[in-house]
């Protein structure tokens, strides 16, 4: 039984195939490849009882249990790869045959990179392109369906994300500057929808604000998932130069590539002001938009007040627990954020400098850009 197996670069260039991600509902909110949805052979706890025999027992042990977990889960897992019922006097024969193959040893399949007549419509990847994906695509080659494999699984895919991330030929950026709560995101936003194409949001990519607080309210992406998410975005992007914002090499816990960092830093800067009382309005509206946004700016709180002062100790905690949260943010910014903005960006020099409050502000932005 031959089956197509090749790397993500040659399997992408098939806009049509649909793509299966055979792993556990963790691996794949980990990172997965794009547009894939997760067929999980094994869930998380069966993965790791699997994991737990193979290294404590014994292979055949692992595979006994892996196999009878697997067995349960195929009349859920054949629906959702070929969106029909298969009845179980169809798949079972070709399981059981599948399973005395890997209880002896045998290879499931035979692999290759050659497409057959009917070109797949289906590609399936596990972590390294071993039993799981392996032994999912023999079975359905037994039953008639025609797939590709991923050679390599989603470990191939996440070599070709790097080599490809290291290897970014950016074009000019604009890096959009200042103090915090200037609502830079905000804008960034107001420019895509003038403009599509020409703004590339780090903190949307990283669903981190890149602060202390910069959690609340989000669901930070690992550091996998951020550098999918970030190539997507740049094969989306059209010609530049484009709009960024002003970011350190890290951005909540994922570290942005060094030449994306290096022509940041090399870019035209564009210093944004506003008024304090703006920046307050536009903080509070951000951090305090979701169910659980004061517990755990609180849960934070006493770090801050540590770093402005002694005699803050305790005080912004309780005044966020009172409903006092725009006189919190005013003494955040005064104290520890406006200092902290200061002195990383004193000996910046600035291209343009803007008030967000001005009404043409984008219109003025998008202006300044087509003379550079």
């Amino acid at each position: 039984m031959n089956i197509p197996c090749l790397p993500y670069a040659a399997a992408r260039s098939f806009p049509e195939l649909r793509w299966a991600d055979l792993r556990s509902p963790g691996e794949f909110q980990r990172d997965h490849v794009p547009g894939a949805i997760n067929v999980p052979l094994f869930d998380d706890a069966q993965r790791a009882a699997v994991g737990t025999l193979y290294r404590q027992a014994s292979k055949g042990d692992a595979y006994d249990q892996g196999l009878a977990f697997a067995e349960s889960a195929m009349p859920e897992l054949l629906g959702q790869l070929l969106g029909r019922t298969i009845e179980a006097a169809e798949w079972q024969p070709c399981f059981e045959q599948l399973g005395e193959q890997l209880r002896g040893g045998q290879e499931s399949v035979d692999l290759g990179p050659e497409l057959p007549e009917q070109k797949p419509t289906l590609a399936l990847y596990c972590w390294r392109g071993g039993m799981r994906s392996r032994s999912v695509s023999a079975l359905l080659q037994a039953l008639g369906e025609t797939v590709l494999l991923l050679d390599g699984g989603y470990k191939n895919y996440r070599n070709w994300v790097l080599k490809q991330t290291e290897g970014l030929q950016l074009p000019e950026l604009i890096v959009l500057r200042g103090p915090t709560g200037v609502g830079k995101t905000e804008i960034l936003a107001r420019l895509e929808q003038q403009h599509p194409g020409s703004t590339l949001c780090l903190e949307s990519l990283a669903q981190h604000r890149s602060s202390i607080l910069g959690a609340v309210g989000k669901e930070p992406v690992s550091q996998p998932s951020f550098d999918t998410r970030l190539l997507q975005r740049i094969g989306e992007m059209g010609p530049g130069p484009w709009f960024i914002e002003g970011e350190s090499r890290k951005v909540g816990d994922v570290i942005l590539p060094a030449n994306l960092y290096e022509a940041m830093e090399k870019a035209h800067h564009w210093r944004l002001e506003a008024s304090t009382e703006t920046r307050v309005r536009n903080l509070m509206d951000d951090y305090l938009i979701s169910d659980g946004s004061v517990d755990a700016i609180r849960e934070q709180l006493p770090m801050l007040e540590r770093r402005i002062g002694l005699k803050w100790v305790g005080q912004l905690d309780r005044w966020m627990a009172e409903g006092r949260a725009a006189e919190v943010t005013e003494v955040l910014l005064e104290r520890y954020y406006d200092p902290l903005y200061a002195h990383s960006d004193e000996r910046r020099e600035w291209s343009v400098e803007l008030t967000v409050e001005d009404p043409d502000l984008i219109v003025k932005m998008l202006r300044e850009r087509t003379s550079i």
